[in-house]
């Protein structure tokens, strides 16, 4: 994490700590493997499409490409991430989870392919009665591979049954 970013309480800052504190996603669906940058304003967060990741094996066998709807989960991921800092108290304590409702004006712009580095940035656009409005940036090598706007809600955490 860029220390640009850091608070005195965060110098020690444990970025996959953070991350697997923050969602409840685990592998093999977890795709943010960094936070790059925090701040109140926006998150900043990357992960490395592994040669072996499942999906590949059917997605354009031959020529494996990142399927876009795994490209939004995991700027979704990295905006749920950044939800947690806008948490209040309140869903702090009753242990409230952010949970994707809505998107909007996706646009694909660049195939991902094995070993590529994806950087998601997820910045809040607006609050309106509980519902969260988020815009999302993935790029790869600073060139954009997806942008789109989402709606995040809070929701229970599911129980450990």
């Amino acid at each position: 994490m860029s220390n640009d970013n850091l608070t005195k309480d965060e110098s020690f800052f444990d970025s996959r700590a953070a991350i697997l504190a923050a969602i409840p996603h685990r592998a093999p669906f977890l795709f943010v493997d960094e936070i790059v940058s925090w701040t109140d304003e926006e998150i900043v967060c990357a992960y490395r499409f592994k040669q072996d990741e499942f999906f590949f094996a059917g997605h354009y066998p031959g020529f494996p490409i990142v399927p876009g709807v795994v490209l939004c989960e995991s700027a979704m991921q990295a905006g749920a991430i950044y939800m947690t800092r806008l948490f209040s108290d309140e869903d702090r304590k009753a242990g409230k989870v952010p949970v994707v409702g809505r998107m909007n004006d996706v646009k694909f712009k660049q195939l991902v392919r094995p070993g590529d580095r994806v950087e998601q940035r997820v910045s809040l656009k607006e609050k309106i009665a509980g519902v969260y409005m988020l815009h999302s940036k993935v790029t790869v090598e600073g060139k954009t591979v997806v942008t789109f706007d989402f709606a995040v809600t809070m929701a229970d955490r599911p129980s450990d049954e």
